[in-house]
């Protein structure tokens, strides 16, 4: 995959959380007893922001590359974890699977601290 094909990937993911995100923050404000959605929202929206630049600045060579590449995808795929979970609580009952909701915020930690690291680790010589 190109580097180009992948920073578009990444953008419409981005793109999808932040939609899901709005729509999770409108469903908690109008249904009663949901406010696992909002936490849902909150998370993709910060990450529907942040995974995009990451995986810009890992694409210009600011970051380390694939410190920062592997942060947007664990940005992405945490908070997808964090917030499937919830909404899925919310509305069916039940969870992706056991621990999906803290595996997605402990993988969105880990890639907060990939990306601080990716920004601090010098860059090899091409």
């Amino acid at each position: 995959m190109t580097t180009a094909t992948a920073l578009r990937l990444v953008v419409a993911v981005a793109g999808l959380m932040g939609a899901c995100g709005v729509a999770l923050a409108a469903a908690s404000a109008h249904l009663p007893d949901a406010t696992r959605l909002a936490s849902a929202s909150s998370m993709l929206l910060f990450h529907a922001s942040a995974a995009p630049v990451a995986a810009l600045l890992a694409a210009r060579g600011t970051l380390q590359r694939h410190l920062g590449w592997a942060a947007a995808c664990g940005l992405i795929a945490g908070a997808t974890l964090f917030a499937g979970d919830l909404t899925l609580r919310q509305f069916a009952g039940h969870g992706l699977f056991y621990m999906a909701a803290p595996t997605g915020g402990t993988l969105a930690m880990a890639s907060w601290l990939a990306l601080s690291l990716a920004a601090l680790t010098p860059r090899r010589a091409a």
